[in-house]
Order: structure tokens, then sequence, then C-alpha cells
């Protein structure tokens, strides 16, 4: 399966936002792409007013994300936000196939309360993994600071997961960027498991003084931690093959999710991972 990685600026304005992601798509079916992957947050940057933003997902922005799968045979991941109680929202990464259909919908479990920020106090957290079928694989979703709670890709790896979806607007900082890179292929050669992880960058045309929204470094890293794409800190769209014969040649001699110690470690990665999205 071709997967393009979609690293787009995201910009305060939904409806700008969708005309990214068209082009992108563009780019990406040119490419002979099967799974277009797109940032945490596509519809709005995190600086906008996150509850005026927020819709269901039957909702226009998720509406424009199914014609757009429709019209250009492209399936995709993209990060949304929906209404939760107490005036807070859900952070959330939606799927659709190519024909259009929402297939899946993850709710981020793991809210950024760290480095001097406070995602919770907006975001609501979800609880349910999520395994997604797209492009005839079996897509594990994440979302940006999931990446750093390696139990979550372990939970949807031995779930069966083809291929690994990150999502994410990773803002700048000492060691972040670092961070990220070195975490994407932790999760990569641990789980002997394909990666696709898309980010935002900055959008020249919001204000100075808005958040940043991402320093980019998308990546799609294969099963023994090979980083075949890096886009760098720009805006780009670029497709690579994620191939399941690769991941059984790895898992063959480098056996590690075989070789866990259930006996020694129980529970671990206990949890139901859901193959569907709940009816909108």
């Amino acid at each position: 399966m071709r997967v393009a990685l979609c690293q787009i600026p995201v910009s305060s304005h939904p409806e700008a936002n969708l005309g990214r992601v068209r082009s992108a798509l563009t780019s990406a079916r040119e490419q002979g792409s099967d799974l277009a992957v797109f940032p945490e947050g596509t519809q709005v940057r995190f600086s906008a007013d996150l509850r005026a933003a927020a819709e269901p997902l039957d909702g226009l922005f998720c509406a424009g994300l199914a014609r757009a799968a429709r019209e250009f045979g492209v399936a995709l991941v993209a990060g949304v936000f929906e209404p939760a109680p107490g005036r807070r929202v859900y952070n959330t990464t939606v799927a659709f196939s190519a024909s259009g259909d929402l297939v899946a919908a993850y709710r981020k479990i793991h809210l950024f309360d760290a480095l001097g920020q406070r995602e919770s106090a907006s975001v609501a957290p979800g609880s349910d993994l999520v395994l997604a079928q797209l492009g005839g694989l079996t897509v594990g979703l994440l979302t940006c600071y999931d990446i750093r709670f390696p139990e979550l890709a372990r939970a949807l790896a031995i779930r069966g997961a083809d291929l690994l979806v990150i999502g994410s607007a990773w803002a700048a900082g000492l060691f972040k960027e670092e961070h990220w890179v070195t975490l994407v292929r932790a999760r990569a050669i641990e789980n002997t498991i394909w990666i696709a992880a898309a980010g935002q960058v900055p959008d020249p045309g919001e204000p100075a003084t808005s958040a940043p929204t991402g320093v980019g470094r998308s990546m799609l890293v294969d099963p023994m931690g090979t980083v075949r794409l890096d886009l760098g800190p720009a805006p780009a769209v670029c497709a690579g093959l994620v191939d399941p014969e690769e991941t059984a040649r790895v898992r063959s001699v480098l056996p590690c999710l075989g070789n866990r110690r259930e006996d020694v470690f129980p529970g671990l990665s206990a949890g139901q991972a859901h193959p569907a999205a709940a009816t909108p």
C-alpha cells in the first residue's frame, strides 16, 4: 500500500484547511497513494476557539473530508474536534475509506499535561483503542502525545495492526524534535511495525503571536526502524510504500512480539480494540 504523508500548515479557518486537504490529496493521488495521513487538528489550529470549532462527526468539516476522499479515491486519516461534556472537546482522529465512508474515530487517550501545557483544560480524554481497515491494511490510530506511551502502540500491534498512524502538532522546545524522531522510531522498532506519522507545520498567514503548531518532521518508518521518508520542516506531500511482507521478514528473524513474557508481565496490553467508529 502506498501511504502519503500530508504535512500541511493548519490555519484558524476550517474552510481554508479543507482546501489544503484537497490540494494535498491531489498530490497524493498523483503519487499513486492508497491512504493519505494528515496531522492532528487538521480542522483548526490549537490557538483557535476549539469549542466553537468543534462539530459532531456528521458535521460540515467531516462531510468535506468524506467528499474529498470519495472524489480523489484516496482513503484518509485526519484530526478533528468533537463536542465533549463539560464545555470541553474531544481531540479525535477520523478515518475515511476511499469511497468516503467513516470507518473509525479515535479520541486521543493521553492528554498533553506537561512542559507547562494543560491540554485537559479544554480537551476530554478518550478511553478506547481503535483499529481501522484502510486500503487493505489494519491500521492502529494514535495522536501526538500518545507516542510517549509505549503500551498503546504495543496493544494495537498485538491486536493485529499492520501500520500505526500518528497525527501530531508537535511543538518546538528543548530536545522536543529529538524526542519526536526517537520515539517514532522506537515504537516501530519495539513492535516491528510500520509507522506513518504526519505533523503540522507553521502557517505563515497566522499572527506571529499565535501559538506554534508543529515542527513538521513527518516520517514513514519501517519495522526495523529505518526512516524511509522524513519531510523536514516545510509543507510537503510525499508517498512511500508500506509492505506487510517486509514486516513478516523482520519478525521471522526478530520475533520481539512472539518473545513477550505475558506470564511475567500480565495485563500490560489489556483493553478492547474497537474496529470501527460509532454511528455519528
